[in-house]
């Protein structure tokens, strides 16, 4: 065990799972209420997709014509499973890291290739989209926490966007938004399909998707939020104005928006602040949304970025969750692997890090919130609005309760211990605000 290797004791619904190094299924005692695993066992498996005949944004030169190519994305479906007699919950990742040259092994719950869940249902389907770069592995906590709550989950590696084959960024400006409709047109087919293992088993019509960084990117312009005009022809955005296809004054934009997509969960989506959005394209979003960002995001911006979105978007129901002080790794990343932590060679480790907030208490809320903002619009599960129904700001909610009973000046924010919502905001604006 190496000298920073940490021992923690998981607490689920059910039992006690003595635990070590890299585990992204920790749920800390101080956790929200939701951040718990759910009833069902998760089984995991990796697909690879094709997409035929896509532009090829690397190869396309200023002037020419548009190389085209066929884009590969691989995939981590996370899903509710039925395990075989015996077989006991548990699983390793290989992740490649911000540092390429170093793989980490990531501890998790799910069961690789366990049998699908027989339960006569369809589960809805949430999508996550990493950062640039990322990998399908960064918000893995998050994968297996909803898959255990009854969803299926698929986290996409974004070629040309991964911590080892990171290219040119305007490729991942141009591909985001179509990979995320890609794989979600793609799982859906194989939902339909009786030699796929999702057969039966997800409810493509009732998708949520997760977007960091540049997933959030991605997922913004998915939702509705054009890119602005002026930005399709800058240096900055891909050659010969092939972002058009993405922007509000393209009359086919809103065409090829995706009405299977629900609801968005926004984590300090990147654009607004370098110029991709204007009000006028912000309010052509009308799908719910929640947006989560840290007040000191230098990367993404707060004030003129994530807020500035959330306030724009005037024509959605949206909440706004602040990390007070955290930067742009609020709430996503896993905790910085033990492997960088151990190699003479830490680079890489601010990538995973926030300099004021624990990583696992970050990801425990997100993992929190998102669990009640999907059951809310995708599940309907009555009384999840009662979680967000908060004094907005958790420093001024009041935390009275005696011997188990809530007192009448007790306004804490639901599902929280006492001190437990300190440095967090929850703000909402509902459409026309």
């Amino acid at each position: 065990m190496g000298r920073f290797s940490t021992v923690v004791f998981l607490i689920f619904p059910s039992c006690i799972i003595f635990a070590q190094d890299n585990r992204i299924d920790i749920v800390r005692p101080d956790a929200p209420e939701l951040a718990s695993f759910g009833g069902y066992d998760i089984g995991v498996r990796t697909l690879e997709f094709t997409d035929p005949d896509r532009i090829d944004i690397l190869n396309t030169e200023r002037g020419g014509e548009s190389a085209i190519y066929d884009r590969s994305l691989t995939i981590e479906v996370w899903y509710p499973a039925q395990l075989a007699a015996g077989q006991e919950p548990g699983g390793e990742y290989q992740a490649i890291t911000r540092n390429p040259a170093i793989t980490a092994t990531l501890q998790g719950t799910a069961v690789r290739d366990a049998e699908p869940s027989s339960a006569d249902a369809r589960f809805p389907l949430v999508i996550i989209s990493h950062g640039y770069p990322g990998n399908r592995f960064l918000i893995s906590h998050l994968g297996e926490n909803l898959a255990s709550k009854g969803y299926v989950v698929a986290s996409i590696d974004h070629t040309d966007s991964t911590y080892d084959d990171q290219q040119a960024f305007q490729s991942t400006l141009y591909n985001r938004p179509l990979d995320q409709r890609f794989v979600l047109d793609t799982l859906d087919n194989l939902s339909n399909d009786s030699g796929s293992f999702l057969n039966g088993l997800m409810d493509a019509e009732t998708t949520g998707i997760v977007g960091y960084s540049m997933g959030g990117y991605g997922l913004v312009n998915n939702l509705g939020g054009g890119y602005s005009d002026e930005i399709v022809g800058s240096l900055l955005a891909p050659p010969n104005s092939l972002l058009q296809e993405h922007a509000t004054g393209n009359p086919d934009y809103r065409s090829n928006l995706d009405p299977r997509i629900k609801v968005g969960f926004a984590i300090a989506p990147w654009g607004m602040a370098s110029g991709f959005w204007r009000t006028e394209d912000l309010a052509g979003i009308n799908v719910p949304t929640f947006y989560l960002a840290g007040d000191n995001d230098t990367v993404a911006g707060y004030e003129a970025g994530v807020r500035a979105i959330y306030e724009g978007a005037v024509n959605s129901d949206r909440y706004l969750l602040t990390y007070k002080n955290a930067g742009h790794n609020a709430g996503a990343p896993y905790p910085v692997p033990l492997e960088i932590l151990n190699s003479e060679d830490t680079t890489g480790a601010s990538h995973y890090t926030d300099p004021v907030w624990d990583n696992t208490r970050m990801n425990n809320i997100m993992d929190h919130f998102a669990t009640v903002y999907f059951d809310h619009y995708l599940k309907q599960i009555e009384g999840r609005q009662s979680y967000l129904d908060v004094i907005p700001d958790g420093a001024d909610a009041v935390y009275s309760i005696t011997r188990g009973k809530q007192n009448d000046d007790h306004t804490y924010w639901k599902g929280f211990g006492p001190n437990t919502a300190i440095g967090l905001k929850l703000e909402r604006l509902r459409p026309g605000e």
